[in-house]
């Protein structure tokens, strides 16, 4: 048996974030199982968006925090990660719609963020081929940007590597022993493992490694799909958001993003027309100077979705298993903070940012859920 001081499970932004603020307070034996390849879960699949634009205090603190790692991580990581500022804009489709986004970026203001509402002419200011027509504003965080996701995981794999800790790589934990309240034993179909603590950091399959240890996570995967286009001549820096549909352009030129189609909670990853005319429809309306661009490929990933839409972080009844997980498609964005929050945890059994105590899997047994209004798809 293989003997870690931390075992994390998945090998994402969560996995990897940990494991890179594990490696600076000196935590010196860690080991990160992932079942498939690094990134091949919700973090390779995502649409590379990072916002500050949330409704609650517990999101918009944390991600306030995320976006200064996030700027540490483009100057300090080993290898590019391509973060940028180009910001977000929120398109406003009614008054209505207007005076609740006005009541947000208030709260976001309060909290740091620099968030405020634009009128129509302003839009155009910042991209000028988007259809106005059909908005009377947007919400507009200039310090929200985006990143992207494989070069993440291969830059905080690289940079934990260096450090020494041990990423293992086509092993799946198909079950885990307990005894006294903790975790002493985590077996893989290639091998066993112990560890004093173990982070559930898989994703998609957080919920089947909680059963393990007979824990019941309130989270259902939900499948989302996005396309990105041919490369183009770069021309769009912010995420552009119009109810259900996002898009920007990566630092390749290509045009990636995605809308929401109403799956059900499922298992399945396939991609469908249905999503894809529902995309081009909404995109061409949004900015129709984009009609005829060739789209070149299609996926899906998923939301882990809590019934709040926030994570669920940190501590379980299981002593030494620890939560990171059930971000509602908000994971990317929130990974490096995440990472730091739950490193602080398994090192001092506390976190550093209050917010991060009301995000616990406590809330659901005692009723105390936070919803969060400002999601996209």
């Amino acid at each position: 048996m293989k003997i870690f001081d931390v075992i994390i499970i998945g090998g994402g932004i969560t996995g990897f974030s940990t494991a890179y603020y594990l490696s600076k307070i000196g935590i010196k034996k860690v080991g990160i199982i992932e079942k498939n390849y690094p990134g091949s879960g919700s973090t390779g699949r995502c649409g590379t968006g990072i916002r500050q634009q949330f409704t609650t205090r517990e999101h918009i603190v944390l991600m306030r925090e995320s976006v200064k790692l996030w700027q540490e991580w483009e100057s300090n990581l080993p290898l590019p990660i391509h973060f940028r500022q180009g910001g977000y804009l929120w398109l406003l489709r009614d008054n209505e719609e207007k005076t609740r986004y006005e009541e947000y970026v208030r709260h976001q203001n309060m909290l740091g963020v620099p968030s405020k509402i634009i009128t129509k002419e302003e839009i155009k200011e910042i991209v000028p081929q988007i259809d106005t027509e059909k908005v009377v504003g947007a919400s507009w965080c200039a310090t929200d940007g985006n990143a992207y996701p494989q070069e993440v995981i291969n830059s905080l794999k690289l940079s934990v590597e260096n450090f020494g800790f041990e990423v293992i790589i086509g092993e799946e934990v198909i079950s885990m022993k307990i005894q006294n309240n903790l975790v002493t034993e985590i077996v893989t179909n290639k091998g066993t493992y112990s560890a004093g603590f173990v982070v559930n950091g898989a994703g998609n399959g957080s919920k089947k490694i909680a059963q393990m240890v007979n824990i019941n996570l309130p989270v259902e995967n939900f499948r989302h799909q996005i396309v990105v286009s041919e490369p183009l001549e770069t021309f769009l820096s912010p995420m552009v958001v119009n109810g259900e549909l996002y898009f920007t352009q990566t630092y390749r030129g290509r045009i990636i993003g995605g809308t929401d189609t109403d799956d059900l909670p499922n298992e399945s990853l396939g991609a469908t027309v249905k999503f894809l005319e529902k995309f081009s429809n909404e995109i061409i309306s949004t900015m129709p100077v984009l009609s005829s661009i060739k789209l070149m490929r299609q996926w899906a990933g998923f939301y882990v979705v809590s019934p709040d839409h926030h994570p669920i972080l940190g501590p379980t009844e299981i002593r030494n298993f620890v939560l990171g997980c059930g971000y509602s498609g908000h994971g990317f964005m929130l990974g490096p903070i995440v990472g730091k929050l739950l490193a602080s945890y398994i090192i001092n059994n506390s976190f550093f940012l209050e917010e991060a105590n009301r995000l616990t899997l406590e809330r659901f047994k005692l009723g105390k859920l936070i919803q969060e209004r400002a999601v996209i798809g």
